[in-house]
């Protein structure tokens, strides 16, 4: 067990429930978060902080869990911030999912002053958060991995070393494509079903098993059925994710073809008032352009 006390900044949807299964594993926890109110939090035994450099100047970890590039930048790097209350040899986990040159940007930053950076991503999530089953992938020293993994085994169900700085930022976009492509691959062929007549939910019982079955189909199919799109994973946080793609790829100079149409697609739905549906609902356009629903019958 990691020995020490943990800051967590950052408690919404997925940091919440992260912290809290810390809490439970017994780990102390100073905690903080801008936006989000986090009483539940201290009423579990974490102790409350009015800043992201207080919670620096408790800790000997600090976990930040935040919805984007930007929002690190500024709890870790800028005023009242983490580098400003960190002590020489601590340790800071981001498991936010942000472009990779951020984390680079921040991990060289941190380094001037005797801090570690690890950029850990997960997938999985609100359902996996609260379970305690995220996928962990991780960037940076593996020496620094190997201290901070048992905490991360508290959050998740795996915690893999994946490469140098910014390498778990990659992985994670990785998974956002594939993620991505799976829902549009799903409803383009349960939108197909459903238009021939033939019941969505036969389909998904009869292939499910073979080897279009897959992860995504097992946990959205249900969800498109009931007509339920409540998230999960938030439309507008997919296209905040896969433009962090579009955005490495072109400086890489990598062609990513679906990806960009698939954004479209998430795009088009933000506009018609879908944000805050789960990525799920990336069913309803094919389902306005077919004139058809996807549900039980």
């Amino acid at each position: 067990m990691f020995e020490g006390k943990i800051g967590f900044i950052g408690l919404g949807i997925m940091g919440k429930p992260m912290a809290k299964n810390l809490i439970k594993a017994g780990y102390k926890l100073v905690v903080y978060d801008k936006f989000a109110a986090f009483d539940d939090i201290t009423a579990l035994g974490a102790e409350g902080a009015s800043s992201n450099k207080e919670v620096a100047s408790k800790s000997d970890l600090i976990i930040t869990m935040l919805p984007n590039s930007p929002h690190v930048k500024e709890a870790i790097l800028e005023k009242d911030s983490v580098i400003e209350g960190a002590k020489s040899g601590a340790i800071i986990v981001d498991m936010s999912s942000i472009a990779p040159a951020v984390s680079q940007e921040i991990g060289k930053a941190l380094k001037a002053k005797n801090i570690a950076f690890l950029d850990a991503p997960v997938s999985g999530g609100e359902p996996k958060a609260i379970e305690g089953t995220l996928a962990i992938m991780v960037g940076g020293e593996k020496a620094v991995f190997e201290k901070v993994k048992p905490v991360l085994e508290k959050m998740g169900s795996s915690a893999v070393h994946v490469g140098e700085l910014g390498a778990g930022n990659v992985t994670k976009l990785a998974n956002q494509i594939i993620v991505a492509l799976n829902i549009a691959a799903v409803s383009e062929a349960f939108t197909l079903a459903a238009k021939a007549g033939v019941d969505p939910e036969a389909v998904f019982d009869a292939i499910k098993g073979g080897l279009a079955g897959s992860t995504v189909m097992n946990a959205k199919v249900p969800m498109i059925l009931e007509g339920n799109f409540k998230p999960g994973f938030r439309i507008e946080l997919h296209i905040k994710d896969l433009q962090n793609v579009l955005d490495t790829a072109k400086e890489i100079d990598v062609p990513v073809p679906f990806t960009g149409s698939v954004m479209d697609i998430l795009q088009e739905l933000k506009d018609s008032g879908c944000a805050a549906n789960d990525h799920s609902a990336i069913v309803k356009y094919y389902e306005k352009l077919a004139k058809v629903e996807v549900r039980k019958k």
